[in-house]
């Protein structure tokens, strides 16, 4: 029995471990949107000129095409989904759009 219970709970580690919460560099990703200026737009926790980070979070929780989507967003722009402020396009890379919106949706 103790056996069992060792072997569940490194599985549940394991699938945890590889879930995007745990692959989040957090403070990398708050520098990240502080350097390229996304935070003159939006905050974690309050709506600003866009939607707030952890409202980013709660509509797409669940979706699992929302990450390609929202760095597609990040990157090239986007508008119509929170409102008639358009979101400019971002000078960031692919990987830099991929840490922001990992980080935006372990919110």
């Amino acid at each position: 029995m103790k056996k069992f219970l060792m072997v569940i709970a490194a599985a549940a580690g394991v699938a945890l471990a590889s879930g995007t919460n745990a692959a989040v560099d957090v403070a990398k990703a708050k520098a990240l949107a502080q350097s390229k200026n996304c935070l003159a737009c939006h905050a974690v926790d309050k709506k600003l000129v866009g939607p707030a980070y952890v409202e980013i979070a709660k509509k797409y929780k669940g979706n699992k095409d929302a990450e390609g989507m929202l760095m597609k967003k990040v990157i090239n722009g986007g508008g119509g989904v929170w409102g008639t402020i358009p979101m400019p396009p971002n000078p960031v890379k692919d990987d830099e759009a991929k840490l922001l919106v990992e980080w935006i949706l372990s919110l």
